[in-house]
This record gives structure tokens, C-alpha cells and sequence, in this order.
């Protein structure tokens, strides 16, 4: 596959990506309105669907990738931080807020990074959420998507466990990639133990794999007891019910982000992963129009 198509594969999961951070971040408010809204299926009173940060670093990966064809995290670290100067509300977390301060003032990211949680880095989901176009640039070779993918996370989220949930993410879009192309289609369980069999042992593989067993016809509230839903903000409490979701309703975009808001938690970011990833396997048309014509589009939003 040439390389427009695969910036084109890796535009079309930004966009898919974008759709699903509005959509999921429009429930974010009263819980009990919220619930009616998801039990009824239907929007909160909006003016605008504004995307979040999960886009916004997203866009900066996209285009990173599509200026020099792989991760460079020097000039990736610079991208966040113009990106962050440009429009610092866009939900960033407040370890996220330190650390792009810090490198529009000039630090080095490997020090902000690395020095994270006492020296620990940080195992969030902010990796993981950012991650589904680079499965479109290297989907057929994951050892290759795998090795980027820690670069590009490792310029905010230098743990292991953040690392391997933005391969998690990236490995499924490239899987949906390869079912497509193929015209193949496999059960959730299937796709679900696919992706993890690219992955290093870790907490967040050893959930992704429980999320196996889960079966499609158990409702969320059960999903959400064994695989979490992403208050904890982290890689193994957001990545597996994402793959888990994005899994069992791969071929319609629709069914996908209701199921995936229905966990609640953190709504923006799981939708956004699933998004992500299922857009680039269901059909078009099974992302409603009005979803399509409420977001903002990332072309006009002046982040690069």
C-alpha cells in the first residue's frame, strides 16, 4: 500500500477518533440526564461538539507521521506544546498540564516524561488515546507499529503499561485494517486475543485478555465490573473495555460509541479509542450524518 493511502487510512481514523471524543465527551455532566440520554439514545442539549485533548495530540501524531513517515518525538514534543499553547482547555489531565508546560518553557521530554510519578512515568490512557492512526501507517508490519507506537507515547507516558496500551489500541486498528482488506470477519473473542497476542505481558494485556471470556450479550454494568471503564485514568482501566467494544461491534460505528458511552467513566477517551479503531472496518454509513456535521473539523481547528 502506498503512502497516501495510508495517510488517507490514518486521516479517515483521526476523523473516527474526533467523532467519538465530541460524542462521548457531550454525556459529561448531571449522571442521571446522561443516563437517560444513553437509555434513550439520544443527544444532550450542545451548541457546538467540541473535541477534547484525545483529538488534539492525535492531530499532532497524525501529522507527525504524515511529515516524516515515522515518529520523531523531538518534533513531536513540540507539536503538543504549540498545540497546548494554542487552546489549553481542552481537558488535559494535571499531570499532562506540568509536563507541557514544562516543554514550552524549554524542557527536555525525556526528563518531564521519565520523571513522572517519582521517576516512575505515568501508566494514563492518554497514550493509548492517540494512538489508532499510527496502526494505519504500519499495518502491515507490527513489529514496526509496535516499536512506534512506544515512541510516540513514551514523549508524555514513559511507563511500560501506557506504552503497552497505546500498542493495544494501534495494534486493533491495524487488525480492523487487515480484516477489511481481506473482507474477513472474526468473532470479538477472536479479535480480542488477536490484539493481545501482539503485546507484551503487562497489566493491561492480562485485562485485555479477561475481556476474552466476556461475551457480547452481557450487559456493560458486568464489563465494566471486570474490565473498569477509565475513572482510574489509566492504561489497564481504559484500553480493555475500548478493545473490548470496538471488538464486538467492529462493522457499525453507531452501535459501537452507544455501547461504549453506556460504560460511562472516562466516556471521551473510551469513545475516542473505539472510534478510532471501528472506523476504519464498519461502513461509512453507519456513522450518522448529524455526528458528522456537529463535530469540529480538525482541518479548521488550527492545531497541527
Amino acid at each position: 500500500m502506498n503512502m497516501d493511502t495510508r495517510i488517507k487510512l490514518a486521516e479517515k481514523s483521526l476523523r473516527g477518533l474526533s467523532i467519538g471524543d465530541a460524542f462521548g465527551d457531550s454525556f459529561f455532566g448531571d449522571e442521571d440526564v446522561a443516563g437517560n440520554c444513553i437509555y434513550n439514545r439520544t443527544i444532550p442539549a450542545y451548541t457546538k461538539w467540541e473535541f477534547t485533548d484525545d483529538t488534539v495530540m492525535a492531530i499532532a501524531v497524525t501529522n507527525n507521521l504524515k511529515r516524516f513517515h515515522h515518529i520523531d518525538q523531538d518534533e513531536l514534543a513540540a507539536q503538543f506544546a504549540k498545540n497546548y499553547e494554542k487552546d489549553p482547555n481542552r481537558g488535559y489531565g494535571a499531570s499532562i498540564h506540568r509536563l507541557l508546560r514544562g516543554l514550552g518553557e524549554g524542557k527536555r521530554w525525556q526528563e518531564l516524561s521519565s520523571d513522572q510519578f517519582n521517576g516512575e512515568g505515568s501508566m494514563g490512557n492518554g497514550a493509548a488515546m492517540r494512538s489508532a492512526p499510527l496502526g494505519c501507517f504500519f499495518y502491515d508490519d507490527y513489529d514496526l507499529l509496535i516499536q512506534q507506537t512506544y515512541k510516540s507515547a513514551e514523549v508524555t507516558h514513559w511507563n511500560i503499561e501506557a506504552k503497552i496500551g497505546a500498542a493495544a489500541i494501534a495494534v486493533a486498528a491495524a487488525l480492523a485494517i487487515n480484516l477489511k482488506l481481506e473482507n474477513k470477519h472474526i468473532s470479538g473473542e477472536e479479535f480480542i486475543l488477536a490484539v493481545a497476542d501482539k503485546l507484551e505481558d503487562s497489566d493491561t494485556k492480562s485485562k485485555i485478555v479477561k475481556g476474552a471470556s466476556l461475551p457480547k450479550s452481557y450487559k456493560i454494568e458486568t464489563i465494566v465490573s471486570a474490565l473498569g471503564n477509565g475513572v482510574r485514568l489509566l492504561s489497564k482501566d481504559t484500553v480493555p473495555i475500548a478493545i473490548w467494544c470496538a471488538a464486538h461491534y467492529l462493522d457499525n460505528y453507531e452501535e459501537a460509541l452507544w455501547t461504549a458511552v453506556s460504560a460511562l467513566g472516562d466516556r471521551d477517551t473510551i469513545c475516542a479509542m473505539v472510534g478510532g479503531i471501528v472506523c476504519l472496518y464498519a461502513e461509512d454509513n453507519t456513522i450518522p450524518q448529524k455526528w458528522q456535521e456537529w463535530v469540529e473539523k480538525v482541518k479548521d481547528s488550527g492545531f497541527i
